[in-house]
């Protein structure tokens, strides 16, 4: 088969690969219908995540159907159409039986295109497949599907939920690409009283507005002085970081009012100063955290009843073969304007599966 493959920073490639093999009883192999890129992926290709070793298959996000099943997997036999999570849960250890999927103990967590190999290949094996691919619904369709596997409940856990949004909050979300844009959107479902979107791309503010932002900013202008306007000069209620570089962190702890919360999502490959001679008199709380995706059932079914907006995130769609384009587009998306990219290859006879 073919799959993308990282062999260094700066250097990757779509070539031929073996194909994937159940190597435990919990494992299934998925035939990949549907996967997309996620800003985490062009980090590795910058060498930010030193974790990922040369030779590993890239992505954690995708749609397909079950080929292969190992002899303990329950719930999914071949031929079921699944979502592929990007966070692996081995159900077993202390953090898993907290719901907390993301620290798994047990050679879980976020290992796909991380730690072993990934989703964007023409097939791919997933560990425990009992909880970490999900079974979809005939009404949600692969393109909405693949923007749960990852953005939507990053957004919604590590942003709108840790966060604490309520009734009435001030939001800013600073960074309007795909998480940020998924923020806006999971946000809303707690009735703020106005979210404020902050980027420096004008395409990327519209899109934030068509999701519900009320206000926009442009992060040259000063967006701190908007948010004091709009709050009376208390600052807001929720900040939530969905860039991940220095300067986006520090402005979120400008914009907070005493007693709120910054969230931060962004992924970050340079140290941030934390201005605690400002903050420690300000009760403000910071939180961080990778995604445990315990959110994408109810998240899928929301989607399933047309309360989610996801395919308005999608702005370009690419056949897989065509995965070195769509890595160019979606990096230079302030030329392409590029949000999501969904990457599908056409579809083939399943083959016959194994156990093990």
């Amino acid at each position: 088969m073919k799959g993308y493959v990282f062999h260094g920073p700066g250097r990757s490639a779509w070539e031929d690969i073996p194909d994937p093999d159940l190597k435990e009883p919990t494992d299934a192999v998925v035939r990949v219908d549907a996967v997309t890129i996620c800003g985490t992926d062009l980090h590795i290709l910058k060498g930010d995540v030193p974790e990922v070793r040369p030779g590993t298959v890239l992505g954690h996000e995708a749609v397909g159907e079950i080929v292969e099943v190992g002899t303990d997997v329950r719930t999914v036999r071949p031929g079921d159409r699944v979502l592929v999570s990007c966070i692996t849960a081995c159900g077993r250890c202390r953090y898993c039986r907290e719901g907390v999927y993301g620290q798994c103990l047990g050679g879980g967590g976020w290992i796909l295109g991380h730690l072993i190999d990934g989703t964007q290949a023409e097939y791919v094996r997933v560990p425990y497949a009992d909880l970490s691919v999900h079974p979809l619904p005939g009404a949600v369709t692969d393109q909405d599907a693949v923007l749960l596997a990852d953005i939507f409940p990053t957004a919604y856990e590590v942003g709108v939920l840790n966060g604490s949004v309520r009734p009435g909050d001030t939001v800013v979300v600073v960074g309007a690409g795909p998480i940020g844009l998924a923020a806006v959107a999971t946000a809303r479902l707690f009735a703020p009283e106005r979210i404020v979107a902050v980027d420096l791309a004008g395409a990327r503010l519209e899109a934030a507005r068509k999701l519900g932002a009320d206000a926009v900013a442009d992060a040259r202008e000063t967006p701190e002085q908007l948010v004091a306007d709009l709050t009376g000069g208390l600052g807001a209620d929720v900040v939530i970081e969905a860039v991940g570089i220095p300067e986006t962190f520090e402005m979120c702890t400008r914009m907070v009012r005493p007693g709120g919360h910054v969230a931060n999502v962004g992924v970050h490959g340079r140290p941030s100063t934390l201005h605690l001679e400002d903050l420690w008199i300000k009760n403000v709380t910071i939180t961080t955290g990778l995604v445990d995706t315990r959110s994408t059932p109810t998240l899928l079914r929301m989607a399933a009843s047309g309360r989610l907006p996801a395919a308005q995130l999608v702005t370009h769609t690419f056949s897989l073969e065509r995965m070195e384009e769509a890595y160019e587009v979606f990096a230079g998306a302030a030329d392409t304007g590029a949000l999501k990219v969904v990457l599908g290859g056409p579809r083939r006879e399943v083959v016959a599966p194994k156990t093990v």
